[in-house]
């Protein structure tokens, strides 16, 4: 399919038919999403493709039972997960090194990344970086967050987000769909997938072949003049 043809086909898909997607096709879809542009490369996402019949059974009741997730055939929960820059760091150092990029660039995954990334017991060092950033930007434009955890959390889920929208085109262009659900019970999906208490769930994916019905109807959206502002 052509890129427009595949954004134009995506459809939040409520309905599924009993059709199982071939492990290849899943697979390929998580190397795409992977591919997602993220905050400094270091790739705080998570994806728990949840095949176990009794976990999905449960899951689908902390999805609140929407038909989505009761009719698909795989249901994926993708993760922010701040505290996981200390697994990629040493390998794009490593990376870095081998490649011989900028020292500047080294420098960056060597010191900037731990810093910026690191929000310290309750808070502490989040709250330090937020007290220099204040400081510094009377003088200068200076990158005001991330400090405290939420705010490391944030860059994570934005980054979350981008691969998961990769990973649904990818489904799509090979001929399946999905849903993308926020209404969930976070805190039983935590439980269930043994998350850190820093790990944010940022959706369930549901994923499998749409049914006649899949969809109520056409696609709505509000005109593009009411949310594209020329300044």
């Amino acid at each position: 399919m052509e890129f427009s043809e595949v954004i134009l086909k995506r459809r939040s898909v409520r309905r599924f038919t009993q059709k199982k997607i071939p492990k290849e096709v899943l697979m390929k879809a998580f190397e795409e999403a992977i591919l997602a542009p993220n905050s400094s490369n270091t790739q705080t996402w998570r994806f728990y493709w949840v095949n176990s019949h009794e976990k999905k059974e449960n899951l689908v009741a902390f999805c609140l039972n929407q038909s989505a997730a009761r009719t698909c055939s795989d249901l994926i929960v993708c993760v922010a997960s701040p505290k996981s820059w200390k697994i990629s760091q040493p390998e794009l150092i490593k990376y870095t090194e081998e490649i011989v990029a900028p020292s500047a660039v080294v420098n960056y995954y060597k010191k900037l990344v731990p810093m910026m990334y690191q929000w310290g017991p309750l808070n502490s060092w989040g709250l330090l970086k937020k007290i220099l950033f204040t400081c510094l930007g009377i003088f200068k434009p200076v990158p005001r967050s991330p400090g405290f955890r939420s705010e490391v959390q944030e860059v994570a889920i934005k980054s979350s987000a981008l691969a998961c929208e990769n990973f649904v085109l990818s489904l799509t262009n090979q001929g399946f769909a999905s849903c993308m659900m926020e209404g969930f019970d976070e805190a039983r999906v935590k439980k269930l997938l043994k998350l850190n208490c820093s790990d944010r769930v940022v959706m369930v994916i549901a994923a499998g072949e749409e049914a006649q019905d899949g969809t109520w109807g056409p696609r709505f959206r509000i005109k593009l003049s009411q949310v594209v502002h020329e300044v």
